[in-house]
């Protein structure tokens, strides 16, 4: 398999620009994955943190005053 890439990269031109391209999407690729599932944490904290205070203060609200 190694023998087979090396051939195609020999007889290619402009080869190793595809290769590095390739590798810069993957490296952005990646990036983006992680940017996503971090911004997608602190949003899922921030909605389950006001949904949580919201509910409070209804039950409150709805709890009979003695």
């Amino acid at each position: 398999m190694w023998s087979f890439l090396r051939r195609r990269l020999a007889s290619e031109k402009g080869a190793m620009d595809k290769i590095l391209v390739t590798l810069l999407l993957v490296v952005v690729g990646v990036a983006a994955v992680v940017g996503l599932s971090t911004w997608l944490g602190t949003q899922s904290t921030a909605v389950q943190t006001s949904a949580t205070t919201q509910i409070s203060a209804v039950t409150d609200e709805a709890a009979p005053a003695e």
